[in-house]
C-alpha cells in the first residue's frame, strides 16, 4: 500500500508573490535530509532533491505552486550562486542546507558556519549587494528549555526562542532587536516591501482557508524594518574566509 502524498490547500506566501509578479525561488541544498520525519530523534539518512517534496521542501505539495505553474522555482543551490554571481536573483529567495550543512546532529558547526559564509560571500561578491536583506534563522535554540513563556497571539502561540542575524549594506551595526518577532516577521517584511502591505488573508486574497488569524497584523509582532538604516551609505562587503584559523583561546577575568 502506498501512503497518499500530503496536499496542501491554504494559501502560502508564493502565491501572493506570483499574482504580483514579483520573482521567487526556492533553493535545494542536495544530499540527504537535516532532519527526521515525525520528530523522531534518530532514523536513517533520507535524500533530499530539489524535485523531491519533503519536510524541508514542502512547496511541491501546494497547491497554489501546481495552479501557478511555479514548480520551476524549486531549484538546486547551484542555481543561486549563478544568479548571485549574475545579479538574476529573484526577489525573494529562500534557502535551505542539507544533512551536512545543517549543523543539525550529528553534523558539524563548522561545516554549517562554511556553508552560510559561502552563500553570504557569494551576494557579497555580485552585483546586487547594495539591495538585498539577507534573514539567517535557526529552527533550533540550542538548549534543553526556555525560561520565557512563549507569548498566547492566538490559538497556535509562539514558539521557542530561536537565533536570527541580519546581513546587509543597511543593517544597523551592532543593533540588537529586542522586539517579539516571529518567522512571521519575515512575511510581514517581505510583503511590505514588495507588496505593498498585502497579507495572506483569506478575506482579500481569495483563497479561503483556516488560519486562526492573520499573524502578521498580529499587534505583538515587531517589524524587521526597524533593524535597518536606509538613510546611511550602504555598506561594503566584508568577505569572510569558509575556514578560519582558530582565534586565540581566552580565559575569562585575564
Amino acid at each position: 500500500m502506498t501512503a497518499r502524498q500530503p496536499d496542501y490547500t491554504w494559501t502560502d506566501l508564493t502565491y501572493l508573490l506570483h499574482k504580483n509578479q514579483m520573482s521567487w525561488a526556492y533553493y535545494v541544498a542536495e544530499g540527504t535530509l537535516p532532519d527526521c520525519e515525525d520528530d523522531q530523534m534518530l532514523c536513517a539518512p533520507k535524500p533530499q532533491k530539489a524535485g523531491t517534496p519533503n519536510i524541508m521542501n514542502p512547496l511541491p505539495w501546494f497547491v497554489t505552486v501546481h495552479q501557478d505553474m511555479q514548480l520551476g522555482n524549486i531549484q538546486t543551490l547551484d542555481h543561486f550562486y549563478a544568479a548571485a554571481k549574475d545579479g538574476t536573483l529573484p526577489a525573494v529567495s529562500w534557502i535551505v542546507p542539507n544533512g551536512k550543512t545543517s549543523e543539525h546532529p550529528p553534523a558539524l558547526i563548522s561545516d554549517g558556519q562554511a556553508y552560510v559564509t559561502g552563500l553570504t560571500n557569494s551576494i557579497m561578491q555580485g552585483p546586487a549587494w547594495d539591495s538585498t536583506a539577507i534573514f539567517l534563522a535557526w529552527d533550533d535554540w540550542g538548549g534543553f528549555y526556555d525560561h520565557v513563556v512563549p507569548p498566547k497571539v492566538d490559538e497556535n502561540g509562539y514558539g521557542l526562542r530561536v537565533p536570527s542575524l541580519v546581513i546587509s549594506p543597511y543593517a544597523k551595526k551592532g543593533y540588537i532587536d529586542h522586539q517579539t518577532l516571529s518567522f512571521d516577521a519575515y512575511l510581514k517584511f517581505i510583503e511590505d516591501d514588495f507588496l505593498g502591505g498585502q497579507r495572506l488573508d483569506p478575506k482579500t486574497d481569495g483563497r479561503p482557508d483556516p488560519r486562526p488569524s492573520v499573524r502578521e497584523n498580529i499587534p505583538q509582532l515587531g517589524d524587521l524594518v526597524n533593524d535597518f538604516d536606509f538613510n546611511q551609505p550602504p555598506r561594503p562587503p566584508m568577505i569572510l574566509p569558509l575556514n578560519p584559523e582558530p582565534g586565540p583561546a581566552s580565559i575569562p577575568g585575564m
